[in-house]
């Protein structure tokens, strides 16, 4: 994919990423439905997502919650149809009640104390919030989330995942729906394959051992790599470059 150094034809974008999915989906031999694009608006503004939105974007991504709110009540007061937001970048434990505020995924839970801390706000408003468990399954020193880099042959790390995964899927209000990771950033998308790969392979083995929750949602693929990631089994792709061009 070519690099994008503008931010007009936004509808344009969206349908040549929507294009690239479904030939990704064809080449996996998947279902285009079964891969949901998340448009990751971050810094982008309110008439740009809305932008996006008439051209068929149905979720949009945000990765600070202090952007995020003032962002989604903009968008709400313009003409636009409904849209679903995503919560995907990481979550300070001490701004868990905000994330209740208008999210319907909550991509990046990545450790025990948010977890908590969601699930007592939920309780006290008689709430529940769908999750995702955030992975760190390069065993980048700089990735957030549960540590899960060779879980198939680390007894202590699967042990302590394990464990965890327990404690979440006890925790009233939460309601895990499956993994998402973030892939190093390489210069060749088929570098990132065996991370996507691994993920895919985690996923199944938790849904074998705890089955009560649904594991149904993989997020995973970015603007450089999401292709990949779709032929590797993600069910959400969280793409900002290739659709609003680059960050300012």
């Amino acid at each position: 994919m070519n690099p994008i150094s503008s931010n007009t034809d936004i509808g344009g974008r969206v349908k040549s990423v929507l294009a690239e999915i479904a030939a990704a989906c064809e080449r996996a031999h998947r279902s285009p439905d079964a891969v949901t694009l998340v448009a990751v608006s971050k810094t982008h503004s309110a008439d740009q997502v809305v932008e996006a939105i008439r051209a068929g974007v149905r979720h949009l991504g945000e990765n600070r919650l202090e952007e995020a709110l003032p962002k989604m009540a903009a968008v709400s007061q313009l003409d636009a149809p409904p849209a679903n937001w995503h919560m995907i970048g990481t979550v300070q434990s001490r701004k868990a009640r905000q994330v209740l505020d208008g999210f319907s995924l909550l991509h990046s839970l990545d450790d025990v104390k948010l977890a908590e801390r969601l699930s007592r706000f939920l309780v006290e408003q008689d709430r529940s919030l769908e999750v995702l468990m955030e992975i760190n399954i390069s065993g980048e020193m700089s990735k957030h989330g549960w540590q899960a880099y060779g879980w198939q042959h680390e007894l202590l790390v699967r042990q302590a995942l394990w464990d965890d995964v327990a404690h979440l899927l006890a925790l009233p209000g939460l309601r895990v729906r499956g993994l998402m990771t973030m892939a190093p950033i390489v210069d060749d998308p088929e570098q990132a394959r065996p991370v996507f790969k691994a993920l895919c392979e985690l996923r199944a083995a938790l849904a074998n051992d705890f089955p009560a929750a649904s594991w149904s949602e993989l997020s995973m693929g970015m603007t450089d790599d999401y292709p990949v990631a779709v032929e590797e089994g993600a069910t959400l792709v969280r793409v900002g470059r290739a659709i609003f061009g680059v960050r300012f």
